[in-house]
């Protein structure tokens, strides 16, 4: 038997404020087309389908649509709830999808499938409290001379092992959500969700897929994937990542602004790429966020990195006396030097002076 295991689709996640749907749609075609080259028997998702517990109208037709080409290809979706995921929405109409070869599951359970080899049992563990998951499976009384894929999604870690983590992820407190891979170990294969960055862990055969997109800049050099396992008599299981390229790539970019947007920099890499850019000017820039999406459109993050950037502004004393003398102006321009270390040029306090002056005439009309 061959199946697809893969994992985190968040549907319907924003990043920054970017819909990743497009992103979604876009992997999904390229899972649709691996199934039908490889002639894929099954598809395993661990978990976290939605991003939400309540997704939006958009991102359940989205699953709706991917859902309905995987049915049409005839082959077994076995699709378990993540942490994302509200388990009793997940399993809604189950047991009528169930005749149609889909296997939706907010809860515990075991489905059997066949191959030339016999049977093979595929435990169905949704996201549950962590302290309950080592007895759940001594609880399904395996076979272990039988062929068994686990399917769950939580945090399996191995002593001396340091996984790979995102952002993106949920963050263990303390490390209390984190469970160790060895009362898994007897299973053929793991199919595990949470992680967001394909990876072993401690064996080849107990396995995180990862997300099939990018979501956040922890994840930017992660090159994200589908696992293919090819499942034959027991003992004998074959392992492979299947490559999905996205529609824009996630990256990050560093320098002066007159730099990144000279053409060295432009064609070196797709501009309309997710970016977080980190301008390194020293010199204050009017609206640099406006001057940098004038050519690279997907910026999502701009920050800064120089020595103003470093400046505490809690150190900073103000005198008192001396504040309550100021006019408005004089205030701003003596907080700007503090910050800054420079005067004002004669564009930005033109601009300060007219701001002022619009919120003195807004006040004047007030009153």
């Amino acid at each position: 038997m061959k199946f697809l295991h893969l994992s985190d689709l968040h549907i319907g996640k924003n990043v920054n404020g970017f819909s990743m749907l497009e992103e979604q749609k876009h992997v999904f075609k390229q899972i649709i087309e691996y199934i039908k080259s490889e002639l894929i028997d099954a598809v395993v998702i661990a978990g976290d389908v939605y991003d939400r517990a309540v997704p939006g109208i958009e991102a359940v037709r989205v699953f709706d649509d991917f859902l309905t080409e995987l049915a049409g290809l005839n082959i077994f979706i076995m699709i378990i709830s993540g942490n994302h995921d509200s388990p009793e929405r997940i399993n809604f109409a189950s047991r009528l999808l169930s005749t149609q070869k889909i296997f939706i599951r907010g809860t515990f359970d075991k489905i059997i499938l066949n191959d030339n080899y016999g049977e093979i049992n595929f435990y169905l563990l949704p996201f549950v409290k962590p302290e309950f998951v080592s007895e759940t499976i001594e609880n399904f009384n395996i076979d272990y001379n039988s062929r068994n894929i686990l399917v769950s999604h939580q945090f399996f870690t191995k002593s001396g092992v340091v996984p790979e983590r995102s952002e993106s992820e949920i963050n263990p407190i303390g490390g209390l959500d984190a469970i160790d891979c060895g009362c898994v170990e007897k299973f053929d294969y793991v199919a595990l969700g949470h992680l967001h960055g394909a990876q072993k862990i401690g064996a080849e055969y107990i396995r995180y897929a990862g997300s099939p997109v990018k979501y956040s800049f922890s994840e930017r050099k992660q090159e994200k994937s589908v696992t293919l396992v090819e499942l034959n008599e027991k003992n004998n299981i074959n392992i492979k990542k299947l490559i999905l390229t996205p529609v824009h790539d996630m990256r990050e970019i560093k320098g002066e602004l007159e730099k990144l947007l000279s053409d060295e920099v432009l064609n070196l890499a797709d501009k309309e790429d997710y970016l977080r850019v980190i301008l390194t000017d020293e010199e204050e820039i009017i609206d640099p966020m406006g001057k940098i999406r004038g050519v690279y459109p997907n910026v999502m993050t701009l920050d800064f990195e120089n020595s103003r950037a470093n400046i505490n502004i809690s150190d900073i004393n103000p005198d008192s006396e001396k504040i309550e003398n100021l006019s408005p102006y004089d205030l701003f321009s003596e907080f700007f030097l503090d910050i800054n270390g420079a005067v004002m040029s004669e564009e930005q306090a033109k601009i300060v002076r007219e701001l002022l002056e619009s919120g003195a005439n807004k006040e004047n009309e007030a009153s």
